[in-house]
């Protein structure tokens, strides 16, 4: 049976949100909600954002990415970027889906050394992206294994109300809401 670039999006939406409904609460390791789920599966970019070392949010950029079977979602990027070194030291991500504007979840966010996830990036990106297949900014093992490129895994952690929108050096929300902010400890 042969499945349509069109129909594969729904499909692909669809088994999404099964497996966020099918999954246990108690083993399920992102938070992806139902609105979130069907915005990555239909979206091209992410827009991230990391936290500065005072609390405020960085500028948020456009970035490729692909999710896991549990709605975790993965991308890749220079080990010498800002968001990598935040992330490095423990930032969250900020995530817009689809726009600057679009639904906005924050969550953890880890540079990972898992090649199993590594290997579903490289795998990824060239069947969600044009130019990756034809070999433009394609991650590749030896981009990984040499140190040029790292994998980050965000795993969502909450939604963000709707509306919210990026606000370069505007403090930004905590992880776990039930926290204080650094300012009140």
């Amino acid at each position: 049976m042969k499945i349509s670039a069109a129909n594969r999006s729904h499909l692909m939406a669809a088994a999404v949100l099964l497996a966020a409904l099918v999954a246990p609460a108690a083993t399920a390791s992102a938070a992806t909600s139902p609105r979130d789920a069907g915005a990555l599966a239909k979206s091209t970019y992410i827009y991230i954002a990391t936290v500065r070392k005072d609390g405020n949010q960085s500028q948020a950029a456009p970035v490729w990415f692909i999710t896991t079977g549990d709605n975790q979602v993965l991308i890749e990027t220079s080990p010498a970027s800002w968001k990598a070194r935040r992330i490095k030291r423990g930032s969250p991500a900020l995530v817009w889906i689809g726009s600057r504007t679009g639904p906005a979840f924050i969550g953890k966010a880890e540079i990972v050394q898992d090649t199993a996830l590594q290997d579903q990036v490289i795998a990824g990106y060239p069947k969600k992206y044009m130019l990756a297949r034809i070999g433009y900014a394609r991650p590749t093992r030896a981009k990984l294994d040499s140190g040029q490129i790292v994998v980050i895994r965000i795993s969502p952690a909450r939604d963000l109300p709707d509306g919210f929108q990026s606000a370069p050096a505007a403090p930004a929300p905590v992880l776990d809401e039930t926290a204080k902010p650094a300012s009140a400890q």
